[in-house]
């Protein structure tokens, strides 16, 4: 079994290299104060003056000059090439919930890959922040206070199904697969409520539901959360 190298009972915030700023990493940090970077995040997070509690990846976008820099029990080197930095840093961290900052924009494989570690994980609740709005895999049940206008996404990676609330079109009865049925630029009336049966739906939704959103992921019961898939990925010995 796989043992995570950080483990908090509170919300933890995730920098990567991607678009974001030093108010974006500064304004994640005082929602969730301890952080940690993906690989060459450690810039950005070193930049906003951020504490790092520990550096997850393979180094190989991480300056050496930050490397020697760094106290080295803080720095944990994954080099296998088989997973990207962000899911070598979000396996392992053992926490309610995880914000990630920097992981949206520059290249569209990689946005890709964020949207896949989010699927291959579902017991690890993540938020990607993003300029104008948040990504998360849907847990089994979700309300939020959104306002009648606002734009909710709803993109499958594998096969789902649900019923909703204060959606313009619901989901009740409709079988969702990224190859069959996609629900991009659905539309809240009001407050929505959604329930899936599969860790297999992202969402989209507006950046002022963010601080809804941990709410609701940190206060869910057990049995408002996935469970881990039968298949995991290992870590090899790390270096």
């Amino acid at each position: 079994m796989t043992t995570s190298i950080v483990h908090s009972l509170e919300p933890i915030t995730l920098v990567g290299g991607g678009n974001a700023s030093v108010e974006d990493v500064l304004d994640t940090v005082n929602r969730a104060p301890i952080c940690v970077a993906a690989d060459g995040g450690a810039a950005l997070a070193l930049r906003a003056g951020v504490d790092l509690t520990a550096v997850i990846g393979d180094f190989d976008s991480l300056a050496p000059r930050l490397r020697h820099a760094l106290p080295p029990d803080r720095l944990h080197h994954i080099p296998e090439q088989n997973s990207t930095d962000f899911d070598k840093a979000l396996r392992n961290i053992d926490a309610p919930l995880v914000l990630a900052v920097g992981f949206t924009g520059a290249r569209l494989d990689h946005m890709l890959a964020v949207l896949y570690v989010l699927t291959k994980y579902p017991e690890r609740p993540c938020l990607v922040i993003g300029a104008d709005e948040v990504t998360f895999l849907c847990p089994p049940r979700l309300s939020l206070p959104t306002q009648a206008g606002d734009v909710v996404s709803l993109f499958p990676m594998g096969p789902v199904g649900g019923r909703s609330e204060g959606l313009r079109w619901p989901i009740d009865g409709l079988t969702f697969g990224p190859l069959t049925q996609i629900g991009t630029s659905n539309e809240a009336t009001g407050p929505i409520e959604i329930e899936v049966d599969a860790p297999h739906m992202l969402v989209m939704a507006p950046l002022a539901q963010l601080d809804a959103l941990i709410q609701a992921l940190v206060s869910a019961p057990p049995a408002a959360r996935w469970t881990a898939r039968a298949e995991r990925y290992r870590d090899p010995p790390q270096s």
